[in-house]
């Protein structure tokens, strides 16, 4: 199998949508991801899955603490200024949750620190405990063969 191929076949996994995000010497950086998943109850903790060469990867290293923001079917737009899809620069306004920066109106946000960090082929996983989070209702943004998707 070569890499498109590998590639084609993890695509046909539909995923929804996270911005990661954390916050170094005052600035806040953000990456979309649809590498997450929950870990564990007890204690309460998710994984992420960051590439070796992507910024974040050092960002979050630096920081020990990064947020998940689960996005709605609204913020297409967010994932895509995050992705690096958007070029042009967009004013994305961050609340502090738990002394992590989170976007405002995701169905999900989960304030973590870093529990526990992985190196796995070129990325990283980083294991976070959930120190905090806010729920709200909606529709999630869906990821599927490398297209957005609404679920209905």
């Amino acid at each position: 199998m070569d890499d498109r191929m590998f590639r084609t076949a993890m695509g046909k996994f539909a995923t929804g949508v996270t911005v990661i995000t954390t916050e170094v010497d005052g600035e806040v950086h953000g990456m979309t991801a649809n590498a997450f998943m929950s870990v564990s109850l007890d204690p309460k903790l998710v994984l992420i899955s960051v590439g070796d060469k992507a910024r974040m990867h050092d960002l979050i290293k630096r920081a020990d603490k990064f947020a998940v923001n689960i996005l709605s079917e609204e913020q297409k737009e967010m994932s895509m200024i995050f992705a690096g899809q958007i070029k042009e620069e967009r004013n994305v306004a961050f609340e502090d949750f738990e002394g992590t920066p989170i976007i405002k109106d995701s169905l999900v946000n989960l304030a973590c620190n870093v529990y526990d960090a992985h190196e796995a082929g070129d990325h990283t996983l980083f294991v976070g405990e959930v120190l905090n989070l806010n729920v709200q209702d909606g529709e999630p943004l869906a990821f599927f063969e490398g297209k957005y998707k609404q679920i209905s």
